[in-house]
């Protein structure tokens, strides 16, 4: 078994060739901040942990949004499903668009999330990691909501795409 060459070159394309052949969810992250709608689509979500209830998600450091998000008291988290495509491209798409004709839901806490996303989590920022390029944010989940049975939406080689459901 020979082991990877050393002279690699690990440019960013490279990277964002394989780095996209794992497979994504995408959630929408947003809130109301200074009584305007702030939010973005993110491909980086995971789970972390229980106990406490940590979820992450990476935000690129040259994000505009982020700055202005990251103030908020509360954000809500929306895991999008498949049929969510234009609102994904609509939440990365020009700021004063991001939420025309999407169907939302604001908290008591600003925390805003689509009203028919496959889960809705109320978060607050537990923690922001840097690394790299990005700043890993955890979140602590303060609730949860569970939509209806559809399948999720993925991010996949720079495109997004859905899973086909089990026979």
């Amino acid at each position: 078994m020979t082991g990877f060459p050393t002279n690699q070159d690990l440019d960013a394309a490279r990277l964002r060739h394989a780095f996209g052949i794992f497979p994504t969810g995408v959630v929408a992250l947003a809130a109301a901040v200074d009584g305007r709608l702030v939010g973005l689509a993110a491909s980086s979500f995971t789970s972390v942990s229980l106990l406490p209830p940590l979820v992450s998600v990476s935000i690129a450091n040259s994000s505009k949004t982020w700055p202005e998000l990251r103030r908020a008291a509360h954000l809500g988290v929306t895991v999008l499903a498949d049929h969510h495509r234009g609102a994904a491209r609509q939440l990365a798409g020009p700021v004063h668009e991001r939420f025309a004709g999407l169907d939302i839901v604001i908290s008591g806490e600003g925390a805003v999330t689509l009203a028919d996303g496959l889960a809705q989590f109320d978060t607050t920022i537990y923690r922001e990691v840097e690394a790299g390029d990005h700043t890993i944010v955890l979140l602590q989940l303060h609730a949860v909501e569970h939509g209806d049975g559809s399948m999720p939406l993925v991010f996949h080689r720079s495109a997004f795409g859905r899973l086909q459901r089990p026979a």
